[in-house]
């Protein structure tokens, strides 16, 4: 397998964990989100994800994109360990955390929304980070909160799960973005435990032969 990303994409961060998590072998293709304006834009790139964007997962003649997708195709075709719970409610839980990071909180600093906010609209570096800032916290509060009921060690008892993966990486952004978790204290405790299991630190962002 072959998995073309970015080391500072919170999106290939959480392919990277789920593939470390199975134990699978595969080939990191680096990605520059930046340089000579997003190698994400190169014609050959473009043939592979024509969303211009990262991750892509080459499995022989699949080529796959969207991280949660991606992570899916692997949870069913490599079953052990499982990313997500058997029994229904819980796994619809597990499932609906996850997306309310990759579809509320990660769009509002994915690279291309940002430069948008300053290249097109205008915005200045202090009124672009006051906005994420914003949603962020928004986002962040209502996982907190539904961590009352369901975090154990991990967001959901003491088994590793599809919305610990969506969620170490996002955390890890917030920091990079200078936002203040400390209104998170269980979100805080979920990335200590997850980031002491090997999976998680081998996929941290400085930790890719691409980090800069």
């Amino acid at each position: 397998m072959k998995l073309y990303g970015y080391w500072r994409s919170s999106a290939a961060y959480r392919v990277r964990i789920a593939l470390n998590l199975k134990g699978l072998d595969y080939e990191s293709i680096p990605v520059h989100l930046v340089k000579e304006g997003g190698e994400q834009h190169k014609e050959d790139y473009v043939a592979l994800n024509p969303n211009h964007l990262v991750p892509t997962l080459v499995d022989g003649e699949l080529v796959l994109n969207q991280s949660l997708a991606i992570i899916d195709y692997l949870d069913n075709k490599f079953a052990e360990p499982a990313l997500l719970p058997s029994e229904p409610a819980t796994r619809a839980q597990v499932q609906a955390m996850a997306l309310d990071v990759a579809c509320e909180i990660h769009p509002i600093n994915n690279l291309r929304v940002q430069q948008y906010l300053v290249n097109e609209l205008g915005q200045s570096e202090q009124n672009k980070l006051a906005w994420s800032h914003h949603w962020m916290n928004t986002g962040f509060a209502a996982i907190e909160q539904r961590l009352t009921k369901t975090a154990g060690k991990y967001c959901f008892g003491d088994t590793v799960t599809l919305a610990d993966i969506c969620l170490i990486p996002q955390v890890y952004n917030a920091v990079r973005f200078k936002l203040d978790m400390s209104p998170c204290p269980r979100i805080l405790s979920v990335v200590e435990q997850c980031n002491q299991l090997p999976a998680f630190r081998d996929a941290l962002p400085e930790n890719q032969p691409d980090a800069q």
